[in-house]
């Protein structure tokens, strides 16, 4: 699965967003016929998605009110999961029955995956958004770079023009050429500085909401210290939130990582229903279960402590790193 998930990722990794719009045949369903369709999402709009099929053609999948999307389970002694639309994700490996509708396109009626393929899709959701995110940005940045050089290197021009009119001599020529130049390099290095720091993030702010025991219900204080934190997150530029969710020793383990999801669910909704934080700064939640408690387990206060969701503000370091100070020409 771990396999599958990397190469998946390399593959997102190495094909800027705008190139990987659905390039295959676009098939298309006749309008009314049932149909049933197995394949990979390939690109998740918020009513649809485009289906990359076994057949190697593209489909364009309608999502309803009445659409269920459950587990394609293995194990004929337990009921199938039942799963919201959002666990559609980009790269997930499902199975669709439907009925075509008037555009050729398929009006999903059920939609089933397996519990691993879903895994293999939050890695790659996890790792892949930001990193579009961030290349989208730099590719702002760069242009502006771009343009400020060349209306430097006009400026250069007409100093230069300036200095040996108004000096008449070869020294106050070379002197101009010598700061131009220098304002050049400084240019350079205020752009490589951009582009090494790309892929580096900081985390400017973090803090910790707890739950009771067995619950993932927001408390009002937890609540507060959310609104405080998504009122900072507006006032930054180029930011992501990072939402991990975490549970003490009392219960179950399968128990304690279902929980812990759930309280890092709660606390995404939140923030994306009160506050209109867009899902896309958001890294895919991800709960931790018993892992990497905080505190000792084996008291009341620790487990008390461990019953958490941890949220951090991250900020590219391409954004918040100072730009070299230009060097002044004499006049």
């Amino acid at each position: 699965m771990f396999l599958l998930a990397f190469s998946i990722l390399g593959l997102a990794l190495a094909v800027p967003a705008s190139a990987q719009e659905p390039s295959k045949e676009v098939l298309r369903v006749p309008a009314g016929q049932k149909q049933k369709v197995g394949g990979v999402i390939l690109k998740r709009d918020a009513d649809n998605f485009v289906l990359r099929s076994e057949q190697g053609g593209d489909v364009t999948v309608t999502l309803t009110n009445t659409t269920r999307v459950e587990e394609k389970k293995s194990n004929p002694f337990r009921r199938s999961r039942n799963y919201a639309t959002t666990e559609l994700l980009r790269g997930l490996s499902v199975e669709i029955e439907g009925r075509g509708d008037s555009s050729g396109g398929l009006v999903a009626e059920k939609v089933k995956f397996t519990e691993n393929a879903l895994a293999v899709a939050k890695t790659v959701e996890t790792r892949v958004t930001p990193v579009e995110g961030r290349v989208t940005d730099a590719e702002g940045r760069l242009s502006s770079a771009e343009q400020n050089a060349q209306r430097l290197s006009g400026q250069i021009e007409e100093l230069a023009a300036i200095s040996n009119t108004a000096r008449g001599g070869a020294k106050a020529a070379q002197e101009t050429a010598d700061a131009a130049m220098a304002g050049v390099n400084a240019t350079n290095e205020r752009i490589s500085n951009l582009v090494s720091s790309l892929d580096e993030y900081e985390a400017k702010k973090g803090i910790v909401v707890n739950f009771k025991v067995g619950s993932y219900m927001l408390s009002p204080e937890a609540k507060l210290t959310l609104d405080e934190i998504a009122s900072q997150a507006k006032s930054e530029k180029g930011f992501v939130v990072e939402v991990t969710g975490f549970a003490s020793s009392d219960g179950k383990l399968d128990m304690n990582r279902r929980l812990s999801q759930q309280r890092a669910d709660a606390v995404v909704r939140y923030l994306a229903e009160n506050h209109m934080i867009p899902l896309r700064r958001i890294i895919t939640p991800f709960g931790y279960g018993v892992s990497q408690p905080i505190a000792d387990n084996s008291t009341r206060d620790g487990r008390q402590q461990n019953r958490r969701v941890e949220v951090k503000i991250l900020v590219n370091r391409g954004l918040t790193t100072s730009p070299t100070p230009a060097v002044q020409t004499s006049n």
